[in-house]
């Protein structure tokens, strides 16, 4: 899919450019609230169109999954982030008119599902940690006939093991898990999970936010593997990045009451892992199920791990949210 992966790699590139810019200049007025009041900003919006523009010029009739909508930029309150995200357009793409930006914002609506193929966008995959200046990503996957066949995560706060800041992880299915410089080196480097057999030396990645991961009962999983070291918490699918190369050996995203997993948030995540030599499943072992569309009803949380311990990790989780009657 080598058309398909130049373009999800570049769409991936301008949209980290554009969201580097926006962060770099940040105010308040650059963010509103959506009606679930969660936060969208500049940096959101200005992400999902230069992609949906990339995606709709090279493949136009590909459906497009995204997160963001043009609703968000409606009303005389959104003034300031309708003018501060056509400037941040404009330096990426000279000429571009508002009209058609937001046609790149609507042209995102798709619902998926089980047939065809389509692609699915979480512009900036943990906007908390973009607007406090932590981890945040751009995620990017192309879906077939219900199967994720291509992953491109640009995390442009993660460092490299060069020391460098920035990485892009590309996954196609089949081909493996390749992290390289976001800046456009084009230094190839492919990626592994962990080489481990005992989890009680593994460490596991969580979510920073409590309100969107179970940590206390994530703390029991750990607990019931006899992992003593800490969890690294951070935002967004930079995570199913550091278990692919190794830093962290387990994911784990245990859901809070009756909460129901998006799309964008694991699609391209779970391929990087996956092609890494790694399984992602929900917490009681069975395969995310691609075509529910925008949401993963027929699953429940995540567990991103090492092929040899994955099984492992869903047992633990068993144990330790039966006791709590989970």
């Amino acid at each position: 899919m080598t058309r398909e992966l130049d373009v999800a790699v570049e769409a991936v590139r301008s949209a980290s450019r554009l969201c580097r810019s926006v962060r770099a200049t940040f105010s308040d007025a650059l963010a509103t609230e959506k009606p679930d009041h969660s936060p969208v900003t500049v940096a959101d919006l200005g992400s999902q169109v230069l992609i949906s523009l990339a995606l709709g010029e090279a493949f136009p009739t590909d459906p497009v999954m995204g997160e963001e909508d043009a609703s968000q930029i409606e009303g005389a309150a959104t003034g300031p982030i309708r003018a501060a995200l056509q400037e941040h357009l404009l330096r990426e793409l000279p000429g571009l008119d508002e009209r058609a930006a937001e046609m790149a914002l609507e042209r995102c609506a798709d619902t998926g599902g089980p047939t065809g193929r389509w692609w699915t966008l979480d512009p900036v995959d943990g906007t908390k940690g973009f607007l406090r200046g932590g981890q945040y990503a751009i995620a990017l996957a192309l879906v077939n006939d219900g199967e994720v066949v291509l992953g491109v995560l640009g995390c442009p706060n993660l460092e490299r093991a060069d020391g460098r800041t920035g990485s892009l992880f590309v996954a196609e299915r089949g081909g493996g898990t390749l992290e390289l410089a976001l800046d456009g080196d084009e230094t190839r480097t492919k990626i592994r999970v962990a080489d481990i057999s005992n989890t009680a030396s593994a460490r596991y990645a969580e979510s920073l936010e409590a309100a969107h991961s179970a940590q206390d009962e994530a703390g029991l999983i750990a607990i019931e593997l006899g992992i003593t070291e800490p969890p690294l918490r951070l935002d967004s699918q930079a995570k199913y990045g550091l278990v692919a190369r190794g830093d962290a050996s387990i994911y784990l995203r245990i859901p809070r009451g009756g909460y129901v997993e998006n799309v964008w948030d694991h699609a391209a995540g779970s391929l990087v892992v996956t092609e890494a030599g790694g399984m992602v499943t929900d917490i009681d072992g069975l395969p995310l199920d691609w075509t529910t569309g925008r949401r993963l009803t027929r699953n429940r949380g995540i567990i991103a791990a090492p092929a040899a311990i994955h099984g492992a990790v869903v047992a633990a989780s068993r144990v330790a949210l039966g006791h709590r009657g989970r």
